[in-house]
């Protein structure tokens, strides 16, 4: 038994049974092992729910980065598309993200804002804007999984329209955008600021 191995293991447990019901009792039993055991590779839970949200984010951690010729617009759209698609891979993906910190993604969101800023927008904006489309997918992401739960998720009144989850994340990322798109000037420009 390695790191990987169990933190595979509680992944597929997460899939099974949802995040509450994951713990290190249950765990150890999946993995014929005896509770203790887990400790040697994760000091506590919590850096075990670490390490299971850094591991499902693997598919969104190796998409390509951008590049220079990359349409800034078109890459952000794209970029929270992918992190929406890696959120809704595991049952309760976005409550296991949500809080966490991408300690080792750091370099990649740092080549991000690099993009952005040599693309035209202002860096503070650039912040602000992948802060709030974040937050904005994580939350759109457990409002779908609440209501995958939820026993009856068609019990609306009449007049209230059911809700597209796709077309509302996508009305929801063209606004972020089209902010977004009001801060930033022409390429280059940023650099002479």
């Amino acid at each position: 038994m390695n790191r990987q191995t169990v933190v595979a293991e509680a992944l597929d447990l997460l899939d099974d049974v949802g995040l509450e019901a994951v713990s290190t009792r249950r765990l150890a039993k999946r993995l014929g092992v005896e509770q203790p055991s887990l400790y040697y590779h994760f000091k506590t839970k919590k850096d075990l729910l670490a390490a299971m949200a850094e591991a499902a984010m693997a598919p969104h951690a190796h998409a390509p980065l951008p590049s220079p010729e990359d349409d800034w617009r078109t890459w952000f759209q794209d970029n929270y598309r992918s992190f929406r698609r890696t959120l809704r891979m595991r049952r309760d993906g976005a409550r296991l993200h949500a809080g966490s910190t991408p300690t080792g993604d750091l370099d990649r969101i740092r080549h991000k804002m690099a993009f952005l800023v040599t693309s035209g927008v202002p860096e503070r904006e650039a912040q602000m804007a992948m802060l709030a489309a974040t937050r904005f997918t994580i939350g759109c992401v457990l409002e779908e999984q609440a209501d995958a739960d939820a026993t009856d998720p068609g019990n609306l009144p009449d007049d209230v329209p059911a809700l597209d989850p796709e077309a509302a994340f996508e009305a929801g990322l063209a606004l972020i955008l089209g902010g977004l798109e009001q801060h930033t000037a022409a390429p280059g420009a940023a650099a002479s600021r």
